[in-house]
C-alpha cells in the first residue's frame, strides 16, 4: 500500500496531492500535460523533495516533513519507468538489465535472475544488442526488465507508451497488461490518454491543476466524472453551462434544451456534459430537432457537427461520433439522449 499526502510549491504552481494506492491492480493518474502528474512520481521516487507531508510505502516512511525523514532514491525500492526509458546507450541489453541487480553480489544468482528475466520479457537473442538496435517496443521491455529484476516494492510508469507510434502502442498495451498482472506490488501509471487509463488501471485518480479531483474505478469515473475538468479530461466533448430546473431536470443553457437525468440533480450544478457517442435517432427521451453543419471522416467512423434549433449563436456546434456503417443514408432530423448519459457537473 502506498499512502501519499504532499504539498510542493514551484513558482505559481502548487502541488497538493493525497491518495492511497493498494497493492492490487494499477492506480492510474490521469490528467492533462502540466497538471503535476510527473512531479508527483518524482516526489515519490525521491528525485524531488516535497515542502510538506508524508509518503509511506508498505509501512515504511519514505518521506515525512515533520519527522525529518527523507530516504534517498536508492533506498526507496521503487522502480521508475521514464517516458524515454533511460537505457544506457553504450551498454548491451544484458548489461542494462544487470544494472538492476547491483545489490546482488552472488554471480550465479545474478546470472540466473538475468536469464529468467530475459525469458519473461521475451528478449532472448537480443542480449548483445544495444538500445539503438532495438525497436521501440523492445526498448520498453528492456527498461521494464531492468526495473523489475530488482523486485521493487512500487512500480511507477510515466507515460509508458508516449514514445511509440499508434500501432505499437496498441500492441504493447496488451503485453503491458499481462506483465503488470504478474507483478506483485503496488503500481502507479501516469497518462493523459483516456483509453490507456481505462484499459490498464483498476482505479483512476483524476488530476487537474496540481490536485486530485477524485479517485474511482474506471467505469464509475467515465460514467459520472462530477466536474467540468473531470469531464474534459475523460474525453467529453460536449459541455454546456447549466442550471437545475427540476429534481431530475437540468437545462443546457448554451444548447437551449432541458434534459432529464437518471440521477437527482443537486443544487449548485455548474454544467452538463454529453459524450459524443451518446446521441441516437432511436432514443425518444431528451429528444430535440437538429441541423447538421459539418462532418469529418475518420478511419472507422465520422464526427458529425450539428446544432439545436434553440441553440445560442455563440455556442459551439455539438459533436456526434458514429461508426461508418451508421452513415448509410439521410441524416436524422432529431436525436435523443438516454437519461443515464446526461452528466450533471458540479465543479
Amino acid at each position: 500500500m502506498l499512502s501519499i499526502d504532499i504539498r510542493k510549491k514551484l513558482g505559481a504552481f502548487h502541488l497538493n496531492v493525497a491518495f492511497d494506492a493498494p497493492r492490487e491492480g494499477v492506480t492510474g493518474i490521469l490528467g492533462a500535460s502540466g497538471c503535476g502528474k510527473s512531479m508527483t512520481l518524482r516526489c515519490i521516487a525521491g528525485i524531488d523533495k516535497p515542502d510538506q507531508g508524508y509518503i509511506v510505502l508498505d509501512g515504511v516512511t519514505l518521506f515525512d516533513s515533520r519527522k525529518g525523514i527523507d530516504l534517498p532514491p536508492q533506498k526507496r525500492k521503487i522502480g521508475y519507468l521514464f517516458q524515454n526509458y533511460a537505457l544506457f546507450p553504450n551498454m548491451t541489453v544484458e548489461q542494462n538489465i544487470i544494472c538492476g541487480l547491483y545489490h546482488e553480489e552472488d554471480r550465479v544468482k545474478r546470472r540466473r535472475s538475468l536469464n529468467d528475466t530475459l525469458r519473461l520479457f521475451r528478449l532472448e537473442g537480443l542480449e548483445k544488442h544495444r538500445p539503438s538496435q532495438l525497436s521501440g517496443g523492445q526498448q520498453q521491455r528492456v527498461a521494464l526488465a531492468r526495473i523489475l529484476v530488482n523486485k521493487p516494492r512500487l512500480l511507477m510508469l510515466d507515460e509508458p507508451f508516449s514514445a511509440l507510434d499508434s500501432h505499437l502502442r496498441s500492441q504493447l498495451r496488451t503485453q503491458m497488461k499481462q506483465l503488470l498482472e504478474q507483478y506483485n506490488g503496488a503500481a502507479l501509471m501516469v497518462t493523459h490518454n483516456q483509453s490507456e487509463a481505462y484499459g490498464l488501471c483498476a482505479r483512476i485518480a483524476l488530476m487537474d491543476a496540481g490536485a486530485i479531483l477524485t479517485l474511482k474505478p474506471p467505469r464509475e469515473l467515465f460514467t459520472d466524472p462530477l466536474s467540468v475538468a473531470g469531464a474534459e479530461i475523460t474525453g467529453c466533448r460536449n459541455i454546456s453551462a447549466a442550471k437545475k430546473t427540476g429534481e431530475y431536470e437540468i437545462e443546457g443553457v448554451a444548447w437551449g434544451v432541458r434534459l432529464t437525468a437518471s440521477q437527482p440533480v443537486r443544487d449548485g450544478v455548474r454544467a452538463v456534459g454529453i459524450r459524443d457517442n451518446c446521441f441516437s435517432p432511436e432514443i425518444r427521451e431528451n429528444r430535440f430537432p437538429v441541423r447538421f453543419t459539418d462532418e469529418t471522416e475518420e478511419p472507422f467512423g465520422y464526427t458529425l457537427l450539428f446544432r439545436n434549433e434553440n441553440q445560442a449563436d455563440e455556442a459551439p456546434d455539438i459533436c456526434w461520433h458514429i461508426p461508418k456503417e451508421m452513415k448509410n443514408g439521410r441524416l436524422p432530423d432529431a436525436l435523443g439522449i438516454a437519461p443515464e448519459n446526461v452528466l450533471p457537473l458540479y465543479q
